[in-house]
């Protein structure tokens, strides 16, 4: 009866728990799907921002471009979208724009149009809500990367136990790790957590809100997704538990598929999952189910990917992606030898002997084929762009390249301002996957330590560091949160010995098994148990005491601090998080500003530019610009323009620089035969100006004599910190018509360009070009002068006109330093080029000397009163290299003009972004061109000694002091420079 009653007790106990547990699990579900919902409405609302307050605006410049393509494609349909070669840009050659586009993100905004939408929404309005959608879906991606790789049945192994096998030959059998919460609904802890908070860091970070803010219509918006989902599928096919789950490496490779159509960066992709699979290779991972998820990988994404046409043929002929077509073949000859050594039951030797006679048949097979297509130029170069990251110089010798900001090495400083706490957190869930390790989170350390490897060489590769980063982070807090959880929840030390009590149970009802296993292992694990048995007895002994009743007080006291901090570090992560991301969100261009009465204003000076070329010039007229701008002429003047972003071309785009940057009338004499108008940006800040010696560099490329034995051109520029120009800069195009009738003496002849247009706040000025050769511009546009591929053909590239003919011999193709397939490089060039660069004030010195002998020989061949006029233009450099007096200062009045004006512009703008990433080079360039902008300040009273100060660089607080820049004047908030230190 008393046995009946305790059964009866007993049982409803059991219930009882089993009912407490049931609900716990509803209530931990229910609590993160909350979490998880939250989070993905979090990830939509902070990528609106900009949206909100100036509407549905696409930002940039190479938005502009894949909004006009997005256009075209939606009213003429795929088939003229592939064949459409484009005559109003790169006048007058023209542009395929259908085979040298990623069609993926106008695909896809063209289809959510028809297919979603309808009249309900516009297209513009649709490219500007896609990257606000798709940086929400990444987040998920992400958020459920991080929960792959936090299941228990993938986690079962450290990296230290599978690399201890692969040494000896054997493979690793993962056992599962039993998770802190148990399983509901399908759902494990503590991967849920993982996943969840992966989701919600994903969701805010800014390395990739960068690039997937509203109105930020650009490539990565689309291809961050697109990669997310590639990774998370190839992770799924590699689940340890799942027979059949290599699959989903089918699925992966339709995933790449889109992710080649959306971006170029495709080839980071396809090599990191090659990389991954060599790696899991040499950790002695290599199996069937391993094999067949990476061939289908391969085979499906590269047989899918040479069918766009931009990409073609590359996967088997361009250097950057031949890696993982070899792991590929190296795959089949493993499988092959798995296959022979299987059969044949071969002893591990004769497994070794078999793979190299196999291995050195292939490679064999290899040296004979490259050999034989080699020189018939079968491989393509690698690019300047990736070559870049790999040498040890921060240039890749290619001006054009190294003008971009982008491309520049990233600092320490960048790191922290684009991933915030994650610069903490994602290492530590890097040592957690090294603890708890499987075939897919090993993707995660090799995705980590690729992409801190590249974008530590070019700032503008953070962007991938922002998925791998909140999936680590996510494993870090998830794992953190689940255990914090589960102590306070009621582990007792009851519980705790439920595992060994079932322990003894399963070994006293298996002995003979493990009696049998035993013998059989004993011999192999022996040397194992030796080597781990202190750390299982020291092990043993931590265990006993957490699980005693002061143990258990301690982990539940610990449990809850670590929840407290979480919550106050998740709040400042959030808050910096949202801070930033208005500075991201600001459209370049329309600006926000305040005048001096106090009145918030929008300054669309750009747009209004545009406009006015759209509503007062010929359909036909030519607009020239520098590269940079022309993305926005013809999306929204609907005009034609010279060159544009896409940078195809180098030495059209030198002709460009050479024009701007030559002597006023030789550079009229070229631009009358081209444009019809000139379109600068002025007003300071990254104004044409302050581009300008870029310009110069790039043009001395192609053009040897616009700067005779001097690549890097340093007599072009500013020779003080006052604005100064050289004589070469004061003679050229871009200096008098950004200085025409602003600075005293500079004033063009119109009888060549007359100002025509000048917008409200002077940020942008509009010339026409006088008396422009008509004959040259009909030449240009018959189609008689242009030449097809084959007759018929809709490839038909424009040529020069005649007149530019003379110019044209002047010039020489630029060979970059890939350029291995041609013959003939330009080694002496090359050579000057980087010593130019890494001894910059010795190349300006020699420069000056070399500027001040010409100006002398010009001198002494002219008439007197020409030679006077040479020696005072020529004295400007020696009075510099002399130390003379420089030119006087920036008046008192116009610094406190300045440094009392708050207001949100392009150059508050620029200057956070050059503080915040260290760039002293480029802030003392800017200085020099204008000195008057060391003093700007946006609308919070903040400047650029505010920024130095937060950012912790030293240097250019030095620099600003310098200058002359306060350090404790205050903010809005009455907060002094040295305030923001705490």
């Amino acid at each position: 009866m008393a046995s009946a009653s305790s059964g009866a007790a007993s049982s409803g106990d059991s219930s009882s728990s089993s009912a407490s547990r049931y609900l716990y699990g509803l209530v931990w579900f229910g609590a993160y799907l909350y979490g998880a919902i939250a989070f993905v409405s979090t990830a939509y609302q902070i990528r609106l921002q900009a949206i909100e307050e100036y509407g549905p605006v696409i930002h940039e410049f190479d938005p502009y471009f894949n909004y006009r393509a997005t256009e075209y494609l939606y009213e003429h349909g795929a088939e003229k979208f592939f064949k459409w070669f484009d005559y109003m840009v790169w006048y007058p050659l023209g542009r395929p724009v259908g085979t040298t586009i990623y069609p993926g993100m106008q695909f896809t905004a063209v289809w959510i149009k028809n297919h979603i939408f309808g009249d309900r929404m516009s297209l513009n309005d649709v490219c500007c809500y896609m990257p606000a959608w798709f940086g929400a879906i990444a987040s998920f991606l992400i958020g459920c990367v991080a929960y792959e790789c936090s299941l228990p049945q993938n986690t079962g192994a450290s990296v230290a136990s599978v690399l201890n096998d692969a040494l000896k030959g054997r493979y690793t059998e993962y056992k599962p790790q039993k998770g802190s919460g148990g399983t509901i609904m399908g759902l494990s802890s503590p991967a849920l957590e993982c996943g969840v908070f992966a989701l919600g860091i994903m969701a805010v970070v800014p390395a990739h809100l960068m690039r997937s803010v509203g109105g930020g219509y650009d490539n990565e918006s689309v291809a961050i997704s697109a990669m997310s989902l590639t990774f998370l599928l190839w992770i799924r096919s590699l689940r340890t538990s799942d027979p059949l789950s290599w699959i989903w490496g089918a699925a992966a490779g339709v995933a790449y598929f889109y992710m080649v159509a959306a971006w170029g960066g495709y080839v980071f992709v396809l090599n990191l999952v090659g990389v991954h699979a060599a790696v899991l290779v040499l950790l002695g991972r290599f199996s069937t189910k391993v094999y067949a998820s990476y061939s289908l990988f391969y085979a499906v994404g590269t047989t899918l990917a040479v069918s766009v046409p931009v990409v073609g043929w590359a996967p088997l002929k361009s250097l950057e992606q031949l890696g993982p077509g070899l792991v590929f073949l190296g795959y089949q000859g493993l499988q092959l030898c798995e296959v022979v050594r299987k059969r044949n039951r071969l002893s591990r030797a004769e497994a070794w002997k078999l793979r190299v006679r196999v291995f050195l048949v292939g490679a064999l097979a290899a040296v004979i084929l490259v050999t034989a297509v080699a020189p018939k130029g079968y491989f393509g170069p690698i690019s300047s762009r990736v070559r870049g990251l790999f040498v040890k110089h921060t240039k890749t010798g290619n001006p054009l390249v190294d003008s971009v900001a982008e491309h520049q090495p990233a600092s320490n400083q960048a790191y922290f301002q684009y991933l915030y706490h994650l610069c903490t957190f994602a290492p530590i869930g890097f040592l957690v996957v090294c603890f708890r390790f499987g075939d897919g989170p090993s993707f995660l350390l090799v995705y980590g330590a690729t992409a801190y490897f590249f974008s530590h060489k070019m700032v503008r590769l953070i962007l991938l560091t922002g998925p791998i980063a909140s999936a680590l982070g996510g494993i870090a807090v998830g794992r953190l949160v689940a255990w914090s959880i589960s102590q306070i929840w009621g582990d007792s030390p009851t519980d705790a010995k439920e595992p060994s009590e079932k322990k003894k149970k399963s070994k006293g009802e298996n002995g003979a098994k493990d009696k049998k296993k035993k013998k059989k292992s004993n011999a192999s694990a022996s040397s194992d148990e030796i080597s781990f048995a202190s750390l299982d007895t020291a092990m043993e002994s931590i265990a006993k005491v957490s699980n005693s009743p002061e143990g258990v007080t301690a982990k539940r006291t610990c449990a809850v601090v670590f929840l407290i901090c979480l919550y106050f570090v998740g709040s400042a992560f959030n808050v910096y998080c949202w801070r930033l991301s208005r500075g991201l969100s600001n459209p370049t261009i329309i600006l926000k500003g305040q005048l001096r009465s106090g009145e918030t204003v929008f300054v669309d000076d750009y747009r209004e530019a545009y406009w006015w070329l759209r509503d007062n010039t010929p359909e036909d007229s030519r607009v020239m610009a520098w590269w940079d701008y022309g993305y926005q002429i013809t999306a929204i003047a609907n005009r034609t323009t010279i060159a544009d972003g896409n940078t195809w071309n180098h030495e059209h785009i030198a002709l460009l620089g050479k024009i701007l940057t030559g002597p006023l009338d030789e550079s009229y004499e070229i631009a009358r035969h081209m444009a019809d108008y000139v379109l600068i940006w002025a007003g300071g800040g990254g104004d044409d100006l302050a581009k300008s010696p870029h310009l110069a560099r790039i043009a001395n490329s192609v053009y040897r004599d616009h700067c005779p034995d001097d690549p890097t051109c340093r007599r072009f520029g500013m020779m003080d910190s006052y604005g100064t120009p050289s004589p070469m800069m004061a003679e050229s195009l871009l200096y008098n018509l950004h200085g025409h009738r602003v600075k005293n003496g500079v004033e063009v002849d119109e009888g060549k360009f007359r100002e025509v247009y000048r917008s409200k706040y002077s940020k942008v000025r509009i010339f026409e070009i006088i008396n422009g050769s008509q004959e040259s511009k009909e030449w240009s546009s018959d189609p008689a002068n242009r030449v097809c591929d084959v007759p018929g053909s809709w490839f038909c590239p424009g040529h020069y006109p005649p007149a530019l003919r003379n110019v044209l011999d002047q010039s020489r193709d630029f060979a970059q330093l890939e350029d291995f397939n041609k013959e003939g490089g330009d080694e002496e060039y090359q050579k000057k080029y980087f010593e130019h660069l890494n001894n910059p004030e010795k190349a300006k010195k020699n420069a000056i000397k070399k500027d001040k002998q010409r100006q002398e020989e010009k001198a002494s061949s002219s008439s007197a009163s020409s030679s006077s006029s040479s020696s005072s233009s020529s004295s400007s450099f020696g009075d510099i290299e002399g130390g003379e007096q420089p030119p006087s200062k920036p008046t008192q009045e116009q610094i406190d003009s300045v440094y009392n004006r708050w207001e949100d512009t392009e150059e508050t703008t620029l200057m956070w972004k050059i503080v915040s990433s260290n760039s002293i080079e480029e802030l003392e360039n800017w200085m020099q061109a204008n000195p008057l902008v060391a003093f700007i300040r946006s609308s919070d009273g903040r400047g650029p000694m505010w920024w130095a100060f937060e950012h912790r660089n030293q240097d250019i607080v030095r620099m600003l002091m310098k200058h002359g820049v306060s350090h404790t004047d205050k903010d809005k908030e009455g907060k002094t420079p040295v305030d923001l230190l705490g």
